[in-house]
């Protein structure tokens, strides 16, 4: 295993520390800014500009599990891994246009209130625990776990001691700043982030001889964005049909990535930051496939979930293994700090306030959304090493098999809610409770008792179908309960104030469909 430890010099551990300063410098002054005008640490009151929205999404989306699974799949299958970012074009668009305009008219902090609104105090309950869960198992658990893996690939160190780590320093920079302190150093640590990957495919590509020696030396096939349905990594009906299941649930409705938005100043200040986040995906090609593919051309022999980390300590001078380290450490404050301040959020807005004690002051509210987020990264450290212990698996595959599994009951309902004023509140909560069950059940199955790789049993389809057939039941059997039901009372969210959409969302969102489907075109 190649460690960076080994070639980590003063110089690297300088840049480090000076990092780290800063990193506590800009949270202490959002924080004490916040306590100045007596904010809570939630939706930053309302005060994000669309580049603090767009970062910080981006941040949250891309984690320390994008630096290892884009390479990863750059390294075995070349460029096909980037049909989720840029399909996920479509379901920002469908943030910007049709539920951000919703949730802003609404004024709600979190999706769980926005539902409790449409169908009333049982959905918002049942909803409140399942975000709480969804974000404790996907967003920190996942997080925790593929940065405990970095660093284990960085310092040799076990899982456990790594989760630690990470977790403490990025629970410590939550519980002073909160939102504002998160989306204000985001912005700063994504840039980072750009930097040093482009430094990384630049000197891959000098190291190959230019990018028409990569492509001759590489597969054709790494250069397909839509493979064949025999594909066994990236089959098209799986991408078409199944991954939209997960992107609605993701973009549209986690609160992880919708909280940004309920911050924004203003509805287009929250369109125009899901537009940057549209353009920020598009990067995700050269910033971390690219270094995977060139991994390939330079170190065939190396493992393929180390990709990124071969390239970082075979090719990278003193100094810039400094910079590598701060952007681990960027990616992870970025994931963990979003999650954990939507953990609190959600639990303390929806739980404590709504069913515990609803004239609690702001005071106290911070007070309980601290003490969730200690309980957050107690709860995250096991449930990462827990995921430590999943055999024959690859981290996509754990990645995206547990989004897929989370992701069915909260798609079916939430685009019925916007979509059909059919829908009933007995259908909804059948669908989040039941319907929920069935899902994660299906998933425990799939993971952990009759894994894929090994079962002698039966053939699992790939995960995104599975995610598919999943929502396809939920939203049949939702339809028909609806159906068989009373015609529901017109909602408590009047239509009429939804704001319009600016001609100027609507011609950047045009541009950047138009550059996607150059994308398509050329590869």
């Amino acid at each position: 295993m190649n460690k960076i430890y080994d070639k980590i010099t003063g110089i690297d551990l300088a840049i480090v520390a000076v990092y780290l300063i800063a990193l506590l410098v800009i949270g202490y002054l959002a924080s004490f800014s916040a306590r100045k005008k007596n904010e809570t640490l939630f939706l930053a009151n309302k005060s994000l500009n669309w580049y603090n929205i767009g970062f910080n999404m981006w941040g949250t989306n891309v984690g320390p599990s994008s630096l290892l699974t884009f390479a990863m799949i750059g390294f075995t299958t070349g460029i096909t891994g980037a049909n989720v970012e840029l399909y996920a074009f479509l379901f920002l668009l469908l943030l910007t246009m049709v539920f951000a305009p919703r949730y802003i008219a609404s004024k709600v902090a979190t999706m769980p209130e926005y539902m409790g609104k449409l169908f009333g105090d049982s959905t918002q309950n049942i909803l409140a625990w399942y975000a709480l869960v969804k974000i404790l198992v996907s967003w920190l658990s996942l997080g925790l776990f593929s940065g405990g893996v970095l660093v284990r690939q960085i310092l040799g160190i076990p899982m456990w001691q790594s989760a630690i780590v990470l977790v403490a320093f990025s629970g410590l920079f939550t519980f002073a700043g909160g939102l504002k302190a998160i989306a204000r150093v985001n912005v700063f640590q994504m840039l980072l982030l750009i930097t040093v990957s482009i430094i990384i495919s630049v000197v891959g590509l000098q190291h190959v001889g230019g990018f028409s020696e990569l492509m001759a030396k590489t597969p054709a096939g790494y250069w397909e964005l839509i493979k064949p349905a025999s594909d066994p990594d990236f089959p098209w009906p799986a991408v078409l049909l199944g991954y939209p299941v997960a992107a609605v649930a993701f973009f549209c409705t986690d609160q992880a990535m919708v909280q940004s938005v309920l911050g924004a100043k203003n509805l287009q200040q929250g369109q125009l930051g899901v537009n940057l986040i549209g353009w920020l995906k598009v990067l995700a090609l050269p910033l971390f496939i690219l270094p995977g593919i060139l991994c390939f051309v330079l170190f065939p022999t190396a493992q393929p979930d180390e990709a990124y980390m071969t390239m970082v300590t075979q090719l990278l001078p003193t100094g810039v293994i400094g910079l590598v380290i701060c952007v681990l450490i960027a990616v992870l404050v970025a994931t963990i700090g979003s999650s954990l301040n939507a953990l609190s959020t959600v639990f303390t807005n929806d739980i404590y306030v709504k069913k515990m004690n609803p004239e609690a002051s702001v005071k106290k509210q911070i007070q309980v959304g601290r003490i969730v987020v200690v309980a957050g990264c107690v709860i995250a450290v096991l449930m990462a090493i827990a995921l430590d212990n999943v055999k024959g698996q690859s981290l996509f595959y754990i990645f995206q098999s547990i989004l897929g599994f989370l992701a069915p009951s909260l798609s079916v309902v939430f685009l019925l809610a916007v979509f059909w004023k059919r829908l009933t509140r007995l259908a909804v909560n059948f669908t989040l409770s039941w319907g929920s069950v069935f899902s994660l059940t299906v998933g425990l199955i799939y993971l952990w008792i009759l894994p894929k790789d090994g079962n002698p049993y039966f053939t699992w389809p790939h995960p995104f179908m599975i995610s598919f057939y999943i929502f396809a039941i939920l939203f049949v059997l939702a339809i028909i309960i609806s159906l068989l039901g009373k015609v529901p009372e017109p909602k408590t969210i009047d239509a009429e104030a939804i704001p319009p959409t600016s001609n100027k969302v609507k011609w950047l969102f045009g541009l950047l469909g138009v550059v996607i489907l150059i994308i398509y075109f050329i590869f």
